[in-house]
């Protein structure tokens, strides 16, 4: 008697996932990291942290001297710009994380688990860049609101409050989150750029803060000309109401100056990811 071997079915091969299907699976991978790690939520936290209780300690200081105050200072007052002032300092906190989320992954050694789970490194850079962008813009927008709702509260003391109706509030408001998340990005991308978290922070710093110093002790012109296109004078422009000098950009001006640095950044760091070894 002759047995006859089944024939052998072939399965087809599964299609390859498409471009959007990886870049889902990047992003939702980027997401699981950012919201597991503790110290992400703990910066967030003193982001907000910073932005509501300097913006608040601030305002009372300002109420407080307010009978003492010159007739020009009280017009050009911004009430809305000035309970805003913790993102100056918030600004760090934010950007160094925006550092961290990158150079962490080089620092442990996470990045070539990472680019051999998801080879397409330009996905992981823009999934990176947008959960970390969607959460600190979120974020920022809770603090900025919150700083101006408390800000405005203690300015009513002297009749001196504004509201999100008035022209350029609403603006500087949601300018601030804007402004927060930019920098967070620009940390992001000189991570990417320099892959060590102490030279990224110290550029990030660098730019920020001491170059602005730098800048105002050359000669007129020079000083206001410079200092008004660097990336902290520039983007800050957005989440103010009352233009802080003559020489500085309009506030959508300002921040597309800062969304500049900011995507050469990115733009640089994708290039060197591509090219060089994780």
């Amino acid at each position: 008697m002759t047995v006859t071997a089944a024939p052998e079915v072939r399965r087809p091969r599964p299609a390859p996932p498409t471009g959007l299907q990886v870049f889902r699976a990047a992003v939702r991978s980027e997401w699981s990291k950012l919201r597991t790690v503790r110290s992400t939520m703990w910066s967030l936290l003193v982001t907000v942290a910073i932005i509501v209780g300097l913006g608040a300690l601030f305002c009372a200081a300002r109420v407080s001297r307010w009978d003492h105050l010159d007739p020009g200072e009280l017009r050009n007052f911004d009430p809305a710009g000035f309970s805003l002032n913790g993102i100056f300092l918030a600004q760090l906190a934010i950007g160094v994380l925006g550092v961290l989320v990158m150079s962490s992954e080089y620092a442990t050694g996470q990045i070539r688990a990472t680019l051999g789970a998801i080879p397409q490194r330009r996905l992981v850079l823009g999934a990176k860049a947008l959960v970390f962008g969607v959460v600190t813009l979120l974020v920022g927008v809770v603090a900025c609101l919150t700083s101006f709702g408390i800000g405005q509260a203690i300015f009513k003391a002297k009749h001196a409050g504004v509201s999100l109706g008035d022209p350029g509030v609403a603006r500087a408001v949601v300018g601030g989150a804007l402004y927060l998340a930019a920098i967070g990005l620009f940390g992001l991308g000189l991570a990417a750029i320099l892959r060590r978290t102490a030279g990224a922070i110290a550029t990030l710093v660098g730019l920020l803060l001491i170059v602005p110093i730098l800048a105002n002790f050359l000669p007129s012109p020079w000083n206001d000309d410079i200092a008004k296109y660097l990336p902290g004078e520039a983007g800050g422009a957005i989440f103010h109401v009352v233009q802080r000098s003559s020489t500085s950009l309009s506030p959508w001006a300002g921040f597309a100056v800062l969304c500049a640095y900011v995507a050469a950044a990115l733009v640089v760091g994708t290039v060197l990811l591509d090219r060089r070894d994780a």
